[in-house]
């Protein structure tokens, strides 16, 4: 029989169910726990103002996808490898996603996708203190059972049109939440190093040549890493390296 993470509260973990609010993400700010937990975990059937990276907006229909925040104290983690939070969190959902049907990669920094198409959106927002990470509220939005679109993404695609059927979505929360309290404590157990070569092994397009462009324009390259601090490495079809931060490069 497969065991799963329990979903039920504990000293160290809590979770909360909504049926709307404006984002799990703007919830998970506002909220003040009694006690503090290690974990907390926020659902919602709906997003009223559902957000993804920068400004952009997070398309899901009503109970259909999966709509969820974690709130976590990350304090061992330092300012400077931030970016290790986004890379369990990512790899939990691909992990997860993986074991329905094997395929989804995460594509820089922490999208999810299948083949050419996205199913998951992630959305990373820390506070600091001092040099450490004092909280860490990580944004996930994962298409699980809606089969139509009314934005104007490109490229979304669902769990469900992959597999040919609805899939139950509490299944997939828990399948997360198994991948990511794994790598939470890889974390915690400071296999930083360890964590990221796992993140770079399921990286989208690594090592292959695509368009990318960038503030001069188009051009091709392939992606030779990516750093600890999440700066994207390319290295064009001129034998030059290009470095970016987040944003500043599109994938074509």
């Amino acid at each position: 029989m497969e065991r799963h993470f329990c979903l039920d509260d504990s000293p160290w973990f809590q979770m909360l169910e909504l049926d709307t609010t404006d984002s799990t993400n703007s919830y998970l700010k506002r909220y003040h726990a009694p006690a503090p937990r290690k974990v907390t975990l926020v659902t919602a059937e709906y997003q009223t103002a559902g957000r993804g990276s920068a400004s952009n907006k997070w398309e899901s229909a009503a109970g259909k996808n999966l709509l969820f925040s974690l709130l976590t104290y990350p304090r061992i983690v330092e300012a400077e490898r931030m970016f290790v939070l986004s890379e369990i969190i990512s790899m939990a959902v691909c992990d997860a996603l993986n074991e329905f049907v094997p395929g989804f990669r995460i594509k820089w920094p922490n999208d999810i996708y299948y083949q050419d198409s996205k199913v998951a959106g992630l959305l990373i927002e820390n506070e600091l203190e001092g040099k450490v990470i004092a909280k860490c509220i990580m944004g996930v939005g994962i298409n699980v059972n809606q089969t139509r679109f009314e934005s104007d993404a490109p490229n979304p695609i669902s769990l469900a049109q992959i597999m040919g059927h609805e899939v139950e979505r509490r299944s997939v929360l828990k399948r997360v939440m198994d991948h990511f309290i794994r790598c939470y404590g890889l974390v915690e157990s400071q296999r930083n190093e360890y964590v990221h070569n796992l993140y770079l092994n399921q990286l989208y397009r690594m090592q292959e040549e695509h368009e990318y462009e960038d503030a001069t324009g188009r051009f091709r390259a392939s992606i030779q890493t990516v750093e600890p601090t999440g700066h994207l490495v390319l290295l064009d079809t001129e034998e030059r390296i290009r470095k970016y931060a987040f944003k500043e490069v599109q994938f074509v």
